[in-house]
């Protein structure tokens, strides 16, 4: 059975900061997951980005967020950034920092 973690306080306050409505989004999405496993939540409440990175794809009436997460033994995804997002594409330095972050997930 799938699980969705945070990786630490940090990513706990990058989701806190978030509206209520993308907020309850992304509850949404991590319900899906733990419910069907992530094998069968595709697009568009997730997507590939590179490497082992995946994102959550959010949206609620006051924009667009994304919550940057990877896989991890024993059916768990770690979610390692959560950003609001202003614009088209993810920008290079959230991709360097969920990276970075992501080499603390065994």
């Amino acid at each position: 059975m799938w699980t969705v973690e945070l990786l630490n306080a940090t990513v706990r306050s990058e989701l806190d900061s978030l509206s209520d409505d993308i907020l309850a989004h992304f509850r949404r999405i991590v319900d899906l997951i733990q419910r069907h496993g992530l094998q069968k939540v595709h697009g568009p409440y997730t997507k590939h980005l590179q490497g082992r990175l995946w994102e959550i794809r959010l949206k609620g009436k006051d924009g667009i967020a994304r919550a940057i997460y990877v896989t991890a033994s024993g059916e768990r995804v770690v979610v390692v950034r959560v950003f609001v997002k202003k614009t088209q594409r993810t920008p290079p330095r959230e991709i360097k920092l969920a990276l970075l972050r992501a080499k603390d997930v065994e």
